[in-house]
């Protein structure tokens, strides 16, 4: 389904007066002034970007998705006596791009050499960031159902003397529940079984079966909380199509316990299980993510960050690794 708006351009303009709105010829542009061309500042120096942030655009995703997003569009400004740059010209061209073509790393190649192109005296390096979410159907863990799930995504490319690169992000939601309060819930429910069968040394299987079933028996719960992962990585340049989804899905698949959208109470159950079975420190899941990020051969750099929103504490507990490679993501 396509949502973008057709647009389309007037050779006339229009300007407010007391009955309203009233066409009003364009000037030419030679009547008008160019001050980015005629202007010298006392000024002079190189600068590494310029150029305009969160703009406002659609972008069209794989499937025929059509998302609002906010893009910021650079280029550098190597003339030293140059007053600034065609801002205009990099607004046209990233809304030219973002509505011809779905969203990929080619054709954040295409708009960038665009960009250069367009400031050919000018510059040398050209950078775009598109922020986005991308709406995804995520099956239940156990039941026949499925619901939405929002995923804030970035896509950023650069082109320079060396060449393009190319990074996507997201956020990944995900449950983490603290070890320690496992263990510590665990020697609670030992004290209160020694306590509830003090004296006996031998329990019936159907008794002690009843006394696990019984609120007052599990009377210590280990705390979790809602915990994130951001997760930046460089794509392998001879890889290009790996996307936002298939990274959504590794990271999910490593850390085992992502939010659901449709749960029943097997989904539930399920999630309770997982949760068990994956008791995590923020250091557990950022040894996780980078495992699996390390490993994969799309991906040649990675920035990880898992943020564990404490239930127990009112801050939060916070990992953050990189591959460490020269020139790589920094921390």
């Amino acid at each position: 389904m396509d949502m973008i708006p057709t647009m389309t351009r007037s050779s006339t303009s229009v300007e407010a007066g007391a009955g309203g709105l009233s066409p009003r010829m364009p000037r030419s542009h030679s009547s008008m002034p160019d001050i980015a061309n005629q202007a010298r500042s006392s000024l002079t120096g190189t600068l590494d970007l310029v150029g305009m942030s969160d703009i406002e655009v659609p972008v069209r995703l794989p499937g025929g998705m059509v998302s609002p997003a906010r893009a910021s569009a650079y280029v550098s400004l190597d003339d030293p006596d140059a007053k600034g740059i065609h801002m205009s010209r990099l607004f046209l061209a990233l809304q030219d791009c973002l509505m011809g073509a779905e969203l990929s790393p080619a054709l954040l190649r295409t708009m960038l050499e665009r960009f250069i192109d367009s400031h050919r005296d000018l510059s040398q390096r050209a950078r775009v960031e598109i922020h986005y979410d991308l709406l995804l159907q995520r099956p239940a863990l156990v039941s026949d159902n499925w619901g939405w799930r929002s995923y804030p995504a970035t896509m950023i490319g650069e082109l320079g003397p060396e060449g393009f690169r190319c990074e996507i992000g997201v956020r990944i939601t995900y449950s983490s529940t603290c070890p320690c309060s496992a263990a510590l819930a665990r020697q609670l429910i030992q004290e209160r079984f020694d306590r509830d069968f003090v004296g006996r040394s031998e329990v019936r299987f159907e008794e002690f079966r009843d006394w696990l079933g019984r609120e007052d028996a599990i009377c210590a719960t280990p705390h979790s909380q809602r915990s994130h992962a951001d997760v930046e990585v460089q794509l392998e340049p001879s890889m290009p199509a790996f996307n936002h989804e298939q990274l959504i899905n590794l990271v999910e698949m490593a850390v085992q316990t992502p939010v659901q959208a449709a749960v029943k109470r097997e989904d539930e159950q399920e999630f309770a299980r997982l949760n068990g079975e994956n008791l995590m420190f923020c250091e557990d899941a950022g040894r996780r993510l980078t495992a699996a990020l390390g490993h994969h051969p799309a991906i040649l750099d990675y920035r990880v960050r898992a943020s564990h929103r404490e239930s127990l504490h009112p801050h939060d507990a916070v990992s953050v690794a990189v591959k460490g490679l020269d020139g790589g993501f920094r921390i």
